[in-house]
């Protein structure tokens, strides 16, 4: 009784909270047919938006993949000063707002700033524009492939990578055909996490985007702007495209799981 009593309640919580708003969501969005919701993803704005979150997202993805590879291996098989304060700092954007990450990288890279007027002479700008927005993401998401790849590199220690340098390999020869191979589904499964969390991204997008129409304007802010204005198929045809992709990440990201992750 206490077993079935304890699903009814998660089931119960869950489906509160989860699985009533996204019915309804998918319930607005198709009431009155298919052909409502092509016509408002057709539309420029629109189609713009997911243009930009492509690329706000295949940036960020890129940066954090390369970066988590790189400090999972650095915390993992090497010792030096220092290495649990970095080993917390990759944790911080777990525990800070995304809004207060936007607003810091205004006060840093903000056009009134030093470092936005230095930019700036060299012709960059970072905030109201795709490097912010870009950067804004990468640091949301900065825990997520280093957490996926640290713990099966841990589990499958370095003694076949001794053995390849010993033999005569240099680093990166052992690590793309010793380090990667065994961390190859590990780091699927952290990229996918980055991906979806990417898509999704709203806080420190509204803060350093600008909210800019037709300019920086990603998903979740065109969601945002079209319910506002009571546009409310576009709002309700895009947040269903970004259900629908959490959901397929959702599922690649359970094949994919490692099972040193699934413990």
């Amino acid at each position: 009784m206490v077993k079935v009593g304890l699903r009814v309640t998660v089931l119960a919580y869950l489906t509160m909270l989860l699985v009533l708003p996204v019915a309804v969501v998918l319930w607005h969005t198709f009431h009155s047919g298919v052909g409502p919701v092509l016509r408002a993803l057709g539309t420029p704005a629109a189609a713009h938006a997911f243009q930009i979150t492509a690329v706000v997202t295949f940036y960020a993805v890129l940066a954090n993949t390369l970066f988590g590879v790189l400090a999972a291996i650095l915390l993992v098989r090497y010792r030096f000063p220092g290495k649990r304060v970095l080993n917390a700092l990759i944790d911080l954007p777990l525990a800070v707002s995304p809004v207060i990450v936007g607003l810091a990288l205004v006060l840093v890279y903000g056009r009134t700033t030093g470092t936005g007027k230095a930019l700036a002479q060299l012709g960059v700008s970072i905030i109201f524009s795709i490097p912010g927005m870009v950067l804004a993401t990468v640091f949301v998401c900065i825990p997520l492939v280093v957490r996926a790849v640290a713990p099966v590199l841990e589990e499958i220690g370095d003694e076949q990578e001794q053995a390849a340098s010993t033999l005569g390999a240099g680093s990166w020869q052992t690590f793309r055909r010793i380090t990667l191979p065994a961390i190859r589904g590990a780091l699927a499964y952290g990229v996918v996490l980055a991906l979806a969390r990417s898509l999704g991204e709203y806080g420190a997008i509204a803060v350093v985007s600008g909210r800019l129409v037709g300019r920086t304007q990603t998903v979740t802010l065109f969601v945002q702007e079209r319910y506002q204005n009571f546009d409310q198929q576009a709002a309700y045809a895009a947040a269903t495209v970004l259900v629908a992709t959490a959901v397929i990440a959702l599922l690649i990201s359970r094949l994919l799981r490692p099972k040193e992750l699934a413990r």
